[in-house]
């Protein structure tokens, strides 16, 4: 308002000097200052408003002009309706500045044709030519406000895609450091709880088992507090020269496996010749991952005496992993229970089983799915529990 506030004074003063001047000049009838020092300020004041509320300030202006230029008081009038329809273009819009120039036009034609000026043919000419001055400014600033509007409604737009793409990003990286979190530490975890009931049953008849088992509870916690250490690190690196994920790989089969036969599972582990060649690191890393969720949930569910078997074999550019045990304890529930001789009741249907639908499979399955491959689970046929998965292999040409 600073800006419209100096106009609106400048234009003041020009009518003042004007008045005092005509004063003067005893040739010129003045109507007395208490009229005309009011009705300049009047004239001049909705100009400081032209931004806030322009339509009625522009309306306004016009109205009080009808008397300001019918007793020649000054250009106020003339200055002020010319910077409304540019306000009112630019601030409003192009309808209503329409509307606004042909309010002018028409007024200031019955004022010429109620008192006809000298130099009216004059007077008509710069009046047109200043209203038109005015519109093609009110044109250019107009486009160009549009303009701005655009640009900043488009960044505004972009700064939103950039910060629902962060979102995203987190989310994405949130849930793969949870599946890396829950590899780490259910399989450590689970190994070490097996071991530690195992040694508490044998500490005090079979001390030299009771030993074997603390040995592989420290050396499980050694290798999750050293995997825990690395993931750590990669969150904590910002640079691009340190690994993004955790390293184990599919060579890192066979120690996986003993650590399942220590903790009291036989594991059988069959790995084609060249099943490992070539493997890229992230479908290495998802193989090592779905075959240690598989034979935890082994240890962990398929009760005392399970065994397990693990199969990885190379099908073209296919890598097959099969993880199947005979869930001891467990297999004749996958048959309906059959009545007993002489019975009238009838079966009453196949028995439910609960497919296992925590993190540990949801982490599977997206393994499988990041690679473009397939992920089976559900019961073996004949009894126990089996996980399938097939990999691609996209090999570098």
């Amino acid at each position: 308002m600073a800006g419209d506030s100096l106009i609106a004074v400048v234009l003041l003063l020009t009518d003042l000097l004007f008045y005092v001047a005509a004063v003067e000049t005893p040739e010129v009838p003045m109507p007395p200052w208490y009229v005309v020092v009011p009705l300049d300020i009047a004239m001049v004041v909705p100009l400081v408003f032209r931004r806030k509320a322009t339509l009625w300030s522009a309306y306004l202006l016009l109205l009080i002009g009808i008397p300001h230029g019918a007793l020649e008081l000054g250009a106020a009038s003339a200055f002020a309706v010319i910077i409304s329809i540019y306000s009112v273009l630019v601030y409003v819009g192009r309808r209503q500045g329409l509307l606004y120039l042909l309010a002018t036009f028409v007024i200031s034609g019955v004022q010429m044709w109620v008192d006809p000026p000298e130099d009216l043919w004059v007077l008509v000419i710069i009046g047109v030519f200043s209203a038109a001055l005015c519109w093609t400014l009110g044109e250019f600033a107009g486009a160009r406000r549009a303009y701005h509007e655009e640009v900043e409604a488009r960044l505004h737009l972009l700064e939103t895609e950039r910060d629902q793409a962060t979102r995203i990003a987190v989310g994405e990286e949130r849930g793969r450091i949870a599946r890396e979190l829950h590899d780490v530490v259910a399989h450590a975890v689970s190994v070490m709880v097996v071991q530690a009931d195992g040694a508490g049953y044998a500490v005090d008849g079979n001390p030299e088992m009771a030993k074997r088992a603390l040995q592989t509870i420290s050396e499980t916690g050694r290798g999750a507090l050293a995997e825990l250490r690395r993931l750590l690190d990669v969150l904590r690196s910002d640079g691009d020269d340190e690994p993004r994920v955790p390293q184990p790989d599919a060579s890192a089969l066979t120690d996986l496996a003993d650590r399942i036969r220590q903790a009291g599972v036989p594991v059988t582990l069959a790995i084609g010749s060249d099943a490992l060649e070539g493997l890229p690191a992230g479908v290495s890393l998802g193989v090592y991952r779905i075959v240690q969720e598989s034979l935890t949930n082994t240890l962990k569910h398929a009760g005392q005496g399970a065994q397990a078997e693990v199969l990885v074999r190379r099908e073209k550019d296919v890598i097959d992993v099969r993880v199947t045990d005979d869930g001891a304890g467990r297999a004749k529930q996958l048959v309906p229970a059959a009545t007993k001789a002489g019975s009238s009741a009838a079966p009453s249907g196949p028995r439910k089983l609960a497919v296992p639908g925590g993190n540990g499979l949801i982490g599977m399955r997206e393994r499988a799915n990041v690679f473009g491959g397939t992920l089976e689970v559900g019961p073996a046929p004949g009894g126990g529990w089996q996980v399938h998965a097939r990999l691609p292999v996209r090999l570098a040409t």
